[in-house]
């Protein structure tokens, strides 16, 4: 016990300590996960002297990590802003991660003079850009919704494809794959990781829209377990879990369910302590001694990563675009797929080509793949995984902080543009208000009640009733019925009187005060 209380003391205070720290990165323009894994560091071997050598428990726990972060971006993820952006976001997802993979091993095989194996590994390690570190940092920037969404789709969509590729690469089992059987595996993966996440989503969405949960704090822990779900059933079924607990995430998220802001609430608190555990975790694996002779190599792959695999990955990307868009004009296919990838939705000016190519943010996903060979023993995995680390390092802070300014210079930026509002920006809590939800049982006195005989102190009103499931604004002369749902708004300083009014009707009904009872 003694033992555990001390771990546990330890963790919440590492916990609080970056939660402090997050204010700081988020000023100067940083991903927090640098500062996750600099505390990770600091509670390793070579600071506090936590001895963590564990690539095994580190890779799994780092794939449940990178679940619950790209679960919280698909509930937090509007539709509505990423629909225009879905084809050139699959695009990069897809025919973008192969080219940046080809053309890093090619860099770090030229350069390097690394095995092919080593070089493709490399490559498809870098390959997948990290939604965190993206969710973070371009969240905050006023982009255009289509340029915003195809990054935020993108950094979803992508880590399917690169952990196959990782993981078949690392499979000792399979010394050098067929590029035949590599891509049908992969397509199999993506097709049932798809399929699992296209079922779930509605299912689970249906369900809850017609199962009604004694709590509002079950629903947004059934949205999480539905999201699991997903990723767990396609992970039986070898499927992409990635992909499917994002697409889930992205259905429910916009799904009209009960509670909607709560869930998205939880789910953001649930995604901050996954960042947090996950970016420590690694920094802990991590060998601050074992860093130096890596830093050439590393930045030598960087610059690779950074100024050739991502620039001309977006590039051939936008040629596809280009080539589809082309064939739409010929083909001109009814319905969705038209409205979808019609030729102005498709296409990718030199601008926002450029600022996709920057902004291309790298983060904890590089590091936890680079956990698949060091747990299979690949050898040179040690050297791979600490150059991947210091590549995270030193790029994220070059691209983080300047990304705004890339933006304007390129003239991508949109101060004009409308931002979404929601509880959460607008907090009941701030506004000294609550916000009420009652029930008329079957036998209450308030059946029958009109509004204004409810005489409700002021600064209280009925601002909704729920009737039969169809929901309304009631005016002074709307008269409640039993099984009536009533949303009540009230200031804070009211809100006893309010309850205590509403309780006292219920009772003896419009004339409770004249009968003594005053709901106490």
């Amino acid at each position: 016990m003694e033992k555990l209380n001390l771990a546990l003391l330890i963790g919440a205070a590492a916990i609080i300590v970056a939660i402090a720290a997050v204010r700081v990165a988020h000023r100067i323009g940083l991903p927090g996960l640098l500062v996750y894994l600099a505390l990770g560091l600091l509670l390793g071997e070579s600071a506090l002297g936590i001895p963590f050598e564990d690539a095994e428990l580190t890779h799994h726990l780092g794939l449940v990590g990178l679940a619950v972060i790209l679960a919280e971006g698909g509930i937090t993820t509007s539709w509505s802003k990423v629909k225009r952006a879905m084809p050139a976001a699959l695009v990069l997802a897809t025919v973008g991660v192969l080219v940046s993979i080809a053309v890093v091993a090619v860099a770090v095989r030229s350069l390097l003079g690394a095995s092919w194996q080593v070089s493709l590994l490399m490559g498809a390690m870098l390959a997948s850009t990290d939604a965190a570190a993206v969710f973070s940092v371009l969240r905050r920037l006023p982009l255009p919704p289509r340029l915003a969404g195809v990054l935020e789709a993108e950094s979803g969509f992508n880590d399917a494809p690169a952990v196959i590729i990782v993981t078949l690469l690392s499979a000792q089992v399979i010394p050098a794959p067929s590029i035949v059987s590599v891509a049908s595996e992969i397509l199999l993966e993506i097709a049932i990781g798809a399929a699992v996440g296209l079922v779930v989503g509605p299912v689970g969405a249906y369900a809850l829209r017609r199962v009604a949960l004694p709590a509002s704090g079950l629903y947004p822990i059934a949205v999480l377990a539905l999201a699991f779900g997903a990723y767990s059933l396609a992970a039986v079924l070898h499927g992409s879990g990635f992909l499917a607990v994002y697409i889930a995430a992205l259905i429910l998220g916009n799904a009209r369910l009960p509670h909607r802001p709560a869930t998205r609430g939880f789910a953001e608190g649930v995604g901050w302590l996954a960042q947090i555990g996950l970016f420590m975790l690694l920094g802990l694996l991590a060998s601050p001694a074992e860093l130096p002779p890596v830093i050439v190599p590393g930045l030598v792959t960087g610059c690779a990563l950074v100024l050739l695999a991502r620039p001309i990955s977006v590039a051939v990307s936008a040629l596809v675009l280009r080539a589809v868009a082309a064939s739409v004009r010929l083909v001109r296919p009814p319905g969705l797929v038209l409205r979808l990838v019609r030729p102005e939705v498709v296409g990718l000016t030199w601008r926002e080509q450029a600022f996709l190519s920057w902004a291309g943010l790298r983060g904890a996903v590089p590091v936890v793949f680079a956990t698949v060979p060091l747990a299979e023993g690949v050898p040179g995995a040690k050297e791979l995984f600490n150059q991947v680390f210091v590549i995270v390092l030193v790029f994220t802070v070059l691209q983080g902080p300047t990304l705004p300014w890339v933006a304007r210079r390129l003239g991508v930026v949109a101060p004009a543009e409308a931002r979404e509002l929601d509880v959460e920006a607008a907090p009941l809590e701030e506004l000294k208000a609550d916000l009420l939800q009652m029930r008329v049982p079957p036998r209450s006195r308030l059946h029958g009640v009109e509004i204004f005989e409810l005489r409700l102190p002021q600064g209280a009103n009925v601002t909704m009733i729920v009737r039969n499931g169809t929901s309304f604004v009631p005016d002074q002369a709307t008269r409640i019925q039993s099984g009536d749902d009533l949303l009540v708004v009230t200031t804070a300083n009211c809100r006893r009187e309010t309850e205590a009014r509403l309780r006292a009707v219920s009772r003896r009904g419009k004339l409770a005060g004249w009968h003594g009872e005053h709901g106490d």
